[in-house]
Order: structure tokens, then C-alpha cells, then sequence
């Protein structure tokens, strides 16, 4: 007899058991979320190293603290654009044909990046940010869309998709980094164009076995929404001139630190419109927003959370590069080798999480796990600064940086998974792909906080920056640990059924 979680619903999402205990759906975007990622992680992997080398070496010549910078500020543009594509697919295109379209955008990028010219370089950097900000919230939104609100598989079935994304990230920067030591920059980036076509391939070879997921636009636009579209882009449009004013007024040029500073005005505003315009919607009820209040604490947690965490391919891959001894076992090994640590990690211990999470019926509550996250995010850059500081003018073993990305992988599976999930179950329906972009619009301000912070102590010795930084982590986690009670009464106010009520504990 087929129970009522294999039954497929009125859309014919399958609810099979047939991936690990998972709809076969799961299987298709894992994999395309890995060679996607694959693609990405690659070419993020040796980004910085591309752009500050001298132009001798293939490189673009900028200064290693403007580059580190604009590293920085290219994941806040990444991320800032999937409010552009979770919009897409709320609106007009569906989740499943964003993430095909996004796909393509990407694929071509890398390719752009594979032509050895500088103007060509920009461009393909642009439409990779361009890309993913289409296709990256909405993957996630699919995964969600194979389960009903009550399936205790949920956490679980996010475990297993994060592991796809870190195994393409685990191998990335090892082949990337092998093709750049063969044949340059290019090579590497050519690697990565290989990968997003197999996800391409993948994702559409696998299409029917989503069952429909991510065909639907939630909230299509309607004729009478025009004037409303068209108040909303003028005033979309109306921010970004008063966000590149007010940088350029600050820089007094219009240049790189402009960009930097522009991009990171738009990040700290797009989070704060978004929860303001689904906080006032006509088409959000009672219960979505009181899901909604908890959400807030949440995502400032996850915002500081990816402040630390994205700075591996930053400040961490450039204290790699400097700071740390590549010589192991009398073997040399490139600083990129670091950025596999952490998805190194993940493979090994997001099965063991994912089991965790449904051996302890999901328990403690999302807002504990966030807690937990944050601090051990704030503790790795302590041990960081520890070591720098012991080290003095020479370099930190290597097992010291490795150690760093272990204790931020452990973080990262008490957060980011479990976000994802979160995002799913407390989104409004009229919002569902637009609330995941507002997920991802925690990484664009973490983001925006690092390529701050990296342009105001040039100069400040690591110790200090990566000492002062966990310092703040470690306080607002316990901080959101304290608020933790707050945070699930108000999920428990807001769930629909009897079902969703025993998630939150």
C-alpha cells in the first residue's frame, strides 16, 4: 500500500522513496546542483589569484587588497542578482525554466573566461554572477517543492543536496588548480565551462523525473500589476542611482572603490525592502507573518554567519597564499589545495548530519542550530587569529588553516542546510522562490561586510582583523541562542496543521 508521503499531489511530484529514501526528483537536481557548483567553485578558486598575479604571469596586475576586495563584492553581486531570478520565477518563468535559463547564462560566461583578453574576463565574470543569481535560488526552491510541509524528510533531503553541491566543490579547486599549473588561467577556467555543461545536461535529461516541480509561477503577473511593476522598477532603478551617488560622493571618484561601495549599499537595502514588502502584502496572511518575525533573527544570524565563512576565497585563500607553509610531507601543494578542506568536509559529515537531524526528530529547534553555527563560525577565525599571531612576520603550518576550515564546515552544516529548509517552511506561498533569494541575500551582505571591513583596516595585521571579527561572531551567536525561545514560539504560532507544529518542537 502506498502511504500518504508517497502519494504523488495534485502537481505529480513523486514522492517515491527510490534516492536514498528520497524522490527520484532529488537525484536530478543533486546532480546538477554539483557540476554547477563544480563550475563555480572552480573558477572562484583561483579568481583572486587571477586578478591580482602581475600581467607578466597572466594575471590582471590589481592590488592584493583591492582584489581580496572586489572577490568580496563579486558573491554580494552573485547573490544580490537571485533576487532578480527568484523574482523570475515567482512572476513569469517558473523555477525549472530560471534554472535552465541561468544555466545557459553561466555556461557561456565560462567560456568567455576561457578568451585571454581582459575585456572578456569582466564579461564573463558579469554573466556567471548574472547566471547563477538566476539559477541558485531556485534549485533550492525545487528541493523544497518535492516535499509536503509535514515531511520529516525535509532536513534530510537538504543534507543530501548540500552534499552534491560540496562534492563538486571538493574536486573544483583540485582539477581547476591542476589545469591553471599546466596551462595558465584560461585552462583552469575552461575546466570550469566543461562542468556547468554537464549540469545543463543533466538537468534537462532529468527534467521528468521532477514530476512538475518548479513548473508553476506561483504569483504570475497580471495585467492590472503593471502600474505596480512599473512604480516598483522605477524605484528600483531611483535606489541604485542614490546608492552609486552616495559612493561616489564618499570616494570622490567613480571607480573600484565605488563599485565596492555601491554594491554593498545594495546589499544592506535589498534585505531590509524585501522583509518590508512581504511584511506588508496583501497576499501574506497572519500565520505567514508571524513565520515571517522569526525569520528575521535567523537571517541576521546567517548574515554574520557568511560574513566569516565566504572569506575563503578572500582573506583566507590570500593568508593561504602568504601566510601559510606549502610544504607538506616534503611535497609543495598550490594555496587553492585549501578551498577543498571545507567541501572535503561536508562529503564526510553531511551524511552523518542528515542521520542526526532524524534520529533526534530534528531536535534542537532551527534557532539553536543557528546559534550553534554562528559561534562556531566566530571560534574558527579566533583560532585564526591565534595562530597568526603566534606566527609573527613567518607562516602558519598548514594544519592550522585546515583546522579553520574543518571547524567552519562543522558551522556550516548546523546552518546552512538546515537555513535552506527554514526558508522553505516559513516562506509565504505568494513569495516562495523570492523568499529563497531573500536567503541568499544573507551571503550578499556578509559579503558586502567583508569587502568593507577588508577596505577599511588595509593595513591592520591578521591577528587583529581575523581576532576582532570572531569576537563579534561568538557575541551574536549567543546572543540569537538567547532569543532561541522567541524565535519557536513564533514558528509554532505560525504553522498551518498538526504536522508542522511537532517540526518546531
Amino acid at each position: 500500500m502506498t502511504s500518504s508521503l508517497d502519494a504523488p499531489d495534485r502537481r505529480g511530484v513523486p514522492r517515491d522513496r527510490a534516492f536514498f529514501g528520497h524522490p527520484l526528483g532529488l537525484m536530478t537536481l543533486f546532480t546538477t546542483e554539483l557540476w554547477e557548483r563544480f563550475s563555480y567553485y572552480g573558477m572562484r578558486a583561483i579568481l583572486l589569484y587571477y586578478l591580482t598575479d602581475a600581467v607578466a604571469d597572466g594575471g590582471l596586475g590589481i592590488a592584493s587588497a583591492t582584489g581580496a576586495a572586489l572577490v568580496a563584492i563579486y558573491g554580494t553581486s552573485v547573490y544580490l542578482l537571485s533576487v532578480v531570478g527568484g523574482w523570475l520565477a515567482d512572476r513569469v518563468l517558473g523555477a525549472r525554466r530560471s534554472t535552465l535559463y541561468g544555466g545557459i547564462v553561466i555556461a557561456a560566461g565560462h567560456v568567455a573566461l576561457t578568451v585571454p583578453n581582459v575585456q572578456a574576463s569582466y564579461l564573463g565574470i558579469a554573466l556567471v554572477a548574472i547566471g547563477t543569481g538566476l539559477l541558485k535560488p531556485n534549485v533550492s526552491t525545487m528541493v523544497g517543492e518535492l516535499y509536503r510541509r509535514g515531511d520529516v524528510r525535509r532536513d534530510s533531503a537538504f543534507s543530501i543536496f548540500y552534499m552534491g553541491i560540496n562534492i563538486g566543490s571538493l574536486a573544483a579547486p583540485l582539477l581547476v588548480g591542476a589545469a591553471r599549473a599546466w596551462g595558465g588561467y584560461h585552462a583552469g577556467f575552461a575546466v570550469a565551462a566543461v562542468g556547468m555543461g554537464v549540469a545543463l545536461a543533466f538537468f534537462v535529461a532529468g527534467r521528468r523525473l521532477l514530476g512538475g516541480a518548479g513548473d508553476d509561477v506561483p504569483h504570475p503577473l497580471q495585467p492590472q500589476d503593471r502600474p505596480a511593476l512599473l512604480r516598483t522598477g522605477l524605484a528600483v532603478i531611483g535606489g541604485i542611482a542614490l546608492a552609486v551617488a552616495v559612493a561616489w560622493w564618499r570616494s570622490g571618484e567613480m571607480g573600484v572603490t565605488t563599485f565596492i561601495d555601491t554594491m554593498s549599499l545594495l546589499a544592506f537595502a535589498a534585505p531590509v525592502a524585501y522583509f518590508v514588502v512581504m511584511f506588508r502584502s496583501p497576499h501574506v496572511t497572519d500565520r505567514e507573518r508571524s513565520r515571517l518575525k522569526a525569520y528575521v533573527p535567523l537571517f541576521v544570524g546567517a548574515m554574520l554567519f557568511w560574513m566569516i565563512f565566504e572569506q575563503a576565497a578572500s582573506t583566507m585563500a590570500a593568508y593561504a597564499a602568504d601566510r601559510t607553509e606549502l610544504s607538506v610531507f616534503g611535497m609543495t601543494i598550490s594555496p587553492e589545495l585549501f578551498q577543498s578542506v571545507n567541501p572535503a568536509s561536508i562529503v564526510l559529515l553531511a551524511p552523518v548530519f542528515a542521520w542526526l537531524w532524524v534520529r533526534l526528530d530534528d531536535r534542537p529547534p532551527t534557532a539553536v542550530k543557528f546559534a550553534i553555527g554562528l559561534s562556531l563560525a566566530g571560534v574558527s577565525f579566533l583560532v585564526l587569529a591565534g595562530a597568526a599571531a603566534a606566527a609573527g612576520d613567518g607562516r602558519s603550518p598548514a594544519w592550522v588553516l585546515a583546522l579553520v576550515y574543518v571547524i567552519q564546515t562543522v558551522g556550516e552544516l548546523f546552518l546552512s542546510p538546515v537555513g535552506l529548509a527554514a526558508t522553505t517552511l516559513l516562506a509565504p506561498a505568494a513569495f516562495r522562490s523570492q523568499a529563497m533569494a531573500l536567503w541568499f541575500l544573507a551571503p550578499a551582505a556578509g559579503n558586502a561586510i567583508t569587502a568593507q571591513l577588508i577596505t577599511a583596516t588595509e593595513g591592520v595585521d591578521e591577528a587583529a582583523f581575523f581576532g576582532g571579527t570572531g569576537a563579534v561572531a561568538v557575541v551574536a551567536g549567543l546572543a540569537l541562542l538567547g532569543l532561541a525561545p522567541w524565535v519557536t514560539r513564533h514558528i509554532r504560532e505560525g504553522a498551518e496543521d498538526v504536522d508542522e507544529v511537532e517540526l518546531t518542537h
